[in-house]
């Protein structure tokens, strides 16, 4: 299947389609800005030096005005009514359908919105940089209130476009169709069982650890040999350094376009494995946009399905094969050759390691069966933020409270580890965190689906055969781009809707034999 984008004409035996042509050339011309964005954007995070934040957000909030000017002209709106009443095929409506979705949203936002909600963005996230070492709280305070004022007025302009709640408004920026309704349902099922298996979790591994000792590694780890050493796993993994590359953050993503994907890390002497599993969780993201279809690039329905599609493809990575015995077999010669034997990198107790669940601060370095608690304490706050039944004052409060009764934490305080770890917040990023659990979900059915399709899949994976894997993944989900809603990409995958029980089952077999 491809969108051809050249014009039709009766010579070459197709009708012609003069309103969707002349949207493929819009948004192919959009696509090329939105590339350079994207660019300046990962420069923004990984390497600009500070004194340069205050012009590279103006000229972001520039090209971000810019391009919402060219999605929400009159005559592309004109264009995408004509064009539902050309001949056009399947494809070509699917790539219509997903137009016509973003149209929606975009003229619901007035330009001066979307460039005063890059600048506080900007601004609260540079300045966050600095804030969160300090754990000032009261600092990021000033540059955040603008932000969540900006957020809570684009979800009453999305809520009144789309018929939509405003918390809902925002999650179906990253979730299409997803609604806070699905996700209380979900994400309340798991609260009944999570803190059970947890401590259950916990204590099976306490009497092993008890019984026969854990070995941690031994450092120091230098840098420039983690670097070396993530970047031959990430070629391991299928990555291709010719289409993107690695460098780091204060908070490691995957950014750039299909064409030239930037993963970023983080880096510290005193242990490499927050450095290695969260460049396995973005090389997950990397090969999503590197294998999304390119006769689609620069079309809608050439883009990632959605943001709980992405987070299965980078869980998938970081969890599921992460997690897997046969993975800690490929990564203990590479750890070797990285820092030299020692008894924390034989294979069997490198897996142990790998899955030790363990209750901790921090969500990006927690385990597959606490994570999710991370997730819930964040969802439940943010709606509410954006809901305004509570304020950005109450935010340490109600963290500390759900950290202890979720996770039995002490967080009072502590800022940095606490409200101030991510960069979702600082960013505006709100609806984005549930598409993190989400999409442990979707990944645990996806696995579930490659077993029933491959009864030997874990004896490959054991014997060091990714194949099967990226193969089903690349079939299944990373060609099919925005071809089909989330809905019917999910049972085409997996051959039912989204069922949460795969993540139980999955966590129960692992952690739980």
């Amino acid at each position: 299947m491809q969108i051809d984008t050249t014009p039709a004409t009766a010579e070459r035996g197709r009708p012609a389609t003069p309103a969707y042509d002349a949207l493929i050339e819009r948004y192919a011309r959009m696509h090329r800005l939105a590339h350079l964005g994207s660019i300046a954007g990962w420069d923004q995070a990984a390497l600009m030096p500070p004194k340069g934040n205050e012009a590279r957000a103006a000229a972001l909030a520039e090209l971000d005005g810019l391009l919402h000017r060219m999605a929400t002209e009159t005559a592309l709106g004109e264009r995408i009514e004509r064009a539902a009443d050309e001949p056009l095929d399947d494809l070509q409506r699917a790539n219509l359908r997903e137009m016509r979705r973003a149209w929606v949203r975009e003229t619901a936002l007035p330009d001066g919105l979307v460039e005063r909600r890059r600048l506080a963005a900007s601004r609260c996230e540079h300045a966050w940089r600095r804030q969160r070492p300090a754990n000032d709280w009261a600092g990021f305070l000033e540059n955040f209130r603008p932000v969540l004022a900006l957020a809570r007025e684009e979800a009453a302009l999305l809520a009144e476009r789309t018929g939509l709640a405003r918390y809902d408004a925002l999650m179906d920026s990253y979730e299409p169709g997803m609604t806070s309704a699905v996700v209380d349902r979900v994400f309340g099922d798991m609260r009944q069982w999570l803190p059970g298996l947890i401590r259950e979790v916990g204590e099976r591994q306490a009497a092993r650890d008890a019984a026969d000792p854990p070995v941690d590694p031994v450092g120091p780890f230098p840098i420039d040999r983690q670097r070396a050493m993530c970047e031959r796993l990430m070629r391991r993994l299928g990555f291709d350094f010719d289409a993107g590359r690695l460098d780091v953050s204060a908070h490691p993503f995957c950014g750039g376009v299909p064409e030239d994907v930037r993963l970023t890390t983080r880096f510290t002497s005193d242990g490499f494995l927050g450095s290695l599993m969260g460049t396995v969780h973005e090389t997950g993201h990397a090969r999503y946009e590197q294998n999304l279809p390119r006769e689609w690039l620069g079309q809608p329905v050439g883009q990632a399905r959605s943001m709980a599609f992405h987070e299965s493809q980078s869980l998938a990575f970081e969890m599921q094969l992460g997690g897997h015995p046969g993975f800690a077999e490929l990564l203990a010669p590479l750890l070797r050759e990285a820092f030299g034997t020692q008894p924390a990198f034989e294979p069997v107790r490198l897996h142990r390691r790998l899955t030790r669940v363990q209750r901790g601060l921090i969500r990006v370095d927690a385990d597959e069966v606490t994570y999710p608690a991370h997730i819930i304490l964040r969802y439940e706050i943010e709606r509410a933020l954006i809901e305004g039944r509570i304020e950005a004052e109450d935010i340490p409060a109600l963290w500390d409270a759900k950290m202890d009764e979720l996770l039995g934490l002490d967080t009072r305080g502590n800022y940095c580890d606490g409200p101030m770890q991510d960069v979702h917040w600082p960013e505006g990023l709100f609806g984005y965190f549930p598409c993190y659990t989400l999409g442990a979900m979707y990944a645990a059915q996806w696995f579930a689906a490659i077993r029933r399709a491959l009864p030997d899949l874990d004896a490959r994976i054991a014997h060091g055969d990714l194949a099967p894997v990226f193969d089903w993944l690349h079939t299944h989900i990373w060609s099919q781009g925005s071809r089909w809603t989330t809905e019917e990409l999910t049972r085409r995958a997996s051959g039912e809707p989204l069922n949460p029980a795969h993540l139980r089952a999955h966590l129960q077999r692992r952690y739980l034999g």
